[in-house]
């Protein structure tokens, strides 16, 4: 899989695609991620890509020139399944989209900055919208980094144990239920004893039991 970013704040993502489980899967050839610094792709000799609005507003907004040409750049060299927008208004990122992404060959991510970016490359350039939450932030920066551990983590080989991301939270419409280790007793703290009782289909169904339970007291919406 290649995931390609574009964005104005490339060392943004230096260290959250540089660690952890994005660096083994990296290092082991199951994914290519590249960053591209969209300063890179304008005409401008001061190097910017953004401007004031038409109509009168705060703020500044990306300019479409720069971002087409970045993206008309790496089409040329490969088919793209997804060329994704982190934007507030989009359509809210969440466990079944991981799922489906992680299936592609390649996808762009535009990382929006300053007031947003001129509507044309959302008209004309974009194929999928995607937020992170109801909020907004600085930049795309960090959203592009969430949607790109969501989908790497789910590629066969990156994570050890394969089984472990299949029941984590939300891929059932179902929060994860408790999960305990050793010391079985601490503090007058102890773990459910059906844990330790080696009967692993009673396990099982406690743990279901158990995720229905939160997930209807914590996110009673995913059980609609």
């Amino acid at each position: 899989m290649r995931i390609d970013i574009i964005t104005v704040l490339p060392e943004m993502l230096e260290s959250p695609l540089g660690c952890s489980i994005i660096k083994r899967a990296r290092d082991k050839g199951l994914v290519e991620i590249c960053v591209h610094n969209l300063r890179d792709y304008t005409t401008n000799r001061h190097r910017k890509v953004d401007d004031y609005p038409f109509g009168g507003d705060a703020g500044m907004v990306m300019q479409v020139e720069p971002v087409d040409r970045c993206i008309s750049a790496l089409k040329s060299c490969r088919d793209y399944d997804e060329v994704i927008f982190t934007a507030p208004d989009g359509e809210v990122f969440n466990q079944r989209m991981a799922n489906s992404l992680s299936m592609l060959d390649n996808i762009i991510i535009l990382c929006g900055h300053y007031k947003g970016v001129d509507y044309r490359i959302r008209e004309h350039l974009i194929t999928r919208e995607i937020s992170v939450g109801d909020y907004v932030l600085t930049g795309g920066e960090m959203p592009a980094a969430i949607i790109t551990d969501a989908i790497v983590r789910l590629i066969p080989g990156a994570i050890g144990d394969e089984q472990s991301a299949l029941s984590d939270s939300f891929q059932d419409n179902l929060l994860e239920p408790p999960i305990y280790t050793r010391p079985a007793s601490y503090n007058g703290w102890d773990v459910p004893e059906i844990l330790l009782s080696g009967h692993q289909a009673k396990i099982d169904e406690w743990r279901h039991e158990q995720a229905v339970e939160r997930t209807r007291r914590l996110r009673p919406d995913l059980l609609d």
